[in-house]
């Protein structure tokens, strides 16, 4: 826990919060760090979320301790939950939280300041995120055997009486198991299988995705026990990618969900930091090949499933709209869903640079660069076991955007430089004829990649030749 000290020791809020659990020591009272904070620094990885936990103060007297710290703001009078403005942390009294059918989530709360940690612990998910730190005293509380567990790599249920209350408990261990590459036991792993996530919405089912997919180190060991846990069936377009064949000159690894497994750790490895490209890219690993499902048909002795890339729109579309991911997101995705392959057509066809331009214009306009359906291709030729994917080769991919590069395309795609307003400047009137002139300047200025709109429409407008198009 060193790491935690230094932590609390050197940065300001960790100061700050060490500083308000000496204070509520000496009011009679005792401050926890629990929950993230404290399984992040026993795994010896940064954690930004700080969450205590008081004990032997009522919220009037917390209250007044932390008001000397700054101005106190209620979260939650039931929850027992208080902020100081400008400081993100929660300091929460102990609670025990029971489903009703009622109330926060169909739960009751019960707050009670009395509580002992052990106790208060048990309503916990995971023992590894019931393990508490004394913010004055340095001590670790471990009532539920939380640190062995995450020495074992095991995610066992705190509580297994309790743990099927909520059941978004279920994405969660798929999301740790992703995250840290744990290994749910077996009794977890049941508990799991008799949650029903329908009653969930779907922005709680959206960010226990997120969290997998852009936090996990491996994505493929969350989507696994969502598969071994039958968690998978709340999500049948995943679900039905079990089991459809591939070609083996292609796919020699199996069928389109090991596939779409080794997909996603390979695209977990392209991450760049950026929240909203990491998102479709690892979105678009998932929904890649949802398509296949109702194209897979042998053809001449081979398994073909021609028009995949089209027909998966419909399926990534109803599922990214289930877990409420945004329509610019499920736009930005659908665009790399229906052009995953082209990097490698283009490269293997010889396309030209109309080609490329339009292709630039279309995911531009969706707010994809060449340079993010690369790497979408990129993961979709890696996650699989062909030669040329265990040697970590996708030579296509280079070439596609060298190719881009020499047409010097932008990376916010091609903008139109032949406007309305070079028409009447030309002495044109506004008529539906206006568009016709304008959709051929666009292709004479992705043909040719002119920026002087003059020429452009000299072009069009006279029909003077500079060159074959």
């Amino acid at each position: 826990m060193e790491a935690l000290r230094e932590h609390l020791r050197d940065d300001p809020v960790g100061r700050r919060v060490h500083a308000i659990g000496a204070a509520i020591r000496a009011r009679g009272g005792r401050a926890l760090l629990v929950g993230g904070a404290v399984r992040d620094a026993l795994l010896g990885q940064p954690s930004k979320d700080l969450d205590v936990e008081t004990f032997g103060l009522r919220l009037p007297e917390l209250s007044e301790v932390l008001g000397e710290f700054g101005e106190v703001m209620t979260v939650g009078q039931s929850f027992g939950v208080l902020m100081i403005r400008g400081l993100d942390v929660d300091f929460s009294l102990p609670r025990r939280d029971s489903k009703t059918g009622a109330g926060h989530r169909g739960f009751e709360i019960q707050v009670d300041p009395e509580l002992d940690f052990s106790e208060a612990a048990r309503r916990r998910d995971l023992t590894i995120n019931a393990i508490g730190f004394d913010l004055v005293t340095g001590e670790l509380l471990d009532p539920h055997g939380g640190v062995a567990d995450l020495e074992a790599g095991r995610l066992r249920a705190t509580d297994p009486q309790s743990f099927s209350e909520d059941p978004l408990r279920g994405l969660r261990v798929a999301q740790f198991a992703a995250r840290f590459e744990m290994e749910p036991d077996a009794e977890l792993t049941r508990l799991c299988s008799q949650l029903d996530l329908s009653e969930l919405p779907g922005e709680r089912l959206g960010e226990e995705f997120n969290k997998l997919l852009l936090k996990g180190r491996k994505p493929s060991l969350g989507l696994r026990f969502l598969d071994e846990s039958d968690l998978i069936r709340f999500f049948p377009e995943l679900a039905e990618l079990r089991g459809v064949p591939q070609d083996a000159e292609w796919h020699p690894e199996g069928d389109v969900w090991i596939h779409t497994l080794m997909v996603l750790d390979s695209a977990a490895e392209l991450r760049t930091g950026d929240p909203g490209e990491d998102a479709a890219l690892m979105f678009a690993a998932l929904c890649h090949d949802l398509g296949k499902p109702a194209t897979t048909e042998v053809i001449e002795g081979r398994i073909r499933s021609r028009g995949h890339e089209s027909a998966g729109l419909p399926p990534t579309s109803a599922l990214l709209e289930r877990l409420r991911i945004s329509n610019e997101l499920i736009r930005a995705v659908g665009l790399l869903v229906l052009h995953h392959l082209s990097p490698t057509l283009f490269v293997q066809n010889g396309a030209g640079p109309r080609a490329y331009r339009r292709l630039a214009r279309e995911l531009a306009a969706g707010g994809v660069s060449m340079e993010l359906l690369e790497r979408i291709a990129r993961a979709d030729q890696l996650g699989r076991t062909t030669e040329e994917a265990l040697r970590g080769e996708f030579e296509a991919g280079e070439a596609f955007l060298e190719k881009a590069r020499q047409l010097a395309i932008p990376a916010e795609g091609p903008k139109d430089v032949v406007l309305g307003r070079h028409l009447i400047a030309r002495g044109l009137s506004p008529s539906k004829r206006f568009g016709e002139i304008l959709s051929a300047c666009r292709e004479v200025q992705d043909e040719r990649g002119w920026t002087d709109p003059e020429r452009i429409l000299d072009l069009v407008l006279t029909g003077e030749q500079e060159g074959p198009l």
